[in-house]
């Protein structure tokens, strides 16, 4: 619920990112010798696309924010950078230390990017699954009134 007030297609991202998640979690699993390494690179990657779309839906909304009430602006440019940088720092300490493979790590990233291409399709089947079932309620509501 608080992520929907940031921003209302947070939430379907988040869920688009952890679907991917699963996705490739379950196929590349018959692929690989190193099942450690690659479970736990995938979702560090998921980790850092989760914690890159919230950051950014926050430093959006800080900036609009900003520029509605004091027509300043607000230093994007600045926390895209450290955005960038934690993840470098990530990729960097789990090479060092082995702890991952960083490129299925790259893999779960790119689940922000995939994501946020199919985010208007999933907000779609949605809406229309709502919209159904608002009819549904709406109909049976009809209909017991006139029964009665």
């Amino acid at each position: 619920i608080m992520l929907k007030r940031i921003n209302p297609a947070l939430p379907q991202l988040i869920v688009g990112i952890l679907l991917y998640g699963i996705v490739i979690q379950i196929t590349g699993m018959w692929f690989v010798n190193d099942k450690q390494a690659y479970t736990l690179g995938l979702w560090i990657g998921i980790a850092l696309a989760i914690g890159m779309a919230i950051n950014m839906a926050i430093v959006i909304l800080d900036a609009v924010d900003a520029a509605a009430t004091t027509g300043r602006t607000v230093r994007t440019g600045f926390w895209s950078v450290l955005r960038y940088v934690v993840v470098v720092g990530v990729f960097v300490a789990a090479w060092y230390f082995e702890l991952a493979n960083p490129l299925i790590m790259f893999l779960g990233l790119m689940g922000l990017k995939v994501s946020a291409y199919l985010q208007p399709m999933f907000h779609k089947i949605i809406s229309r699954r709502r919209n159904e079932a608002g009819e549904l309620s709406v109909e049976s509501e009809k209909s017991s009134v006139n029964s009665d």
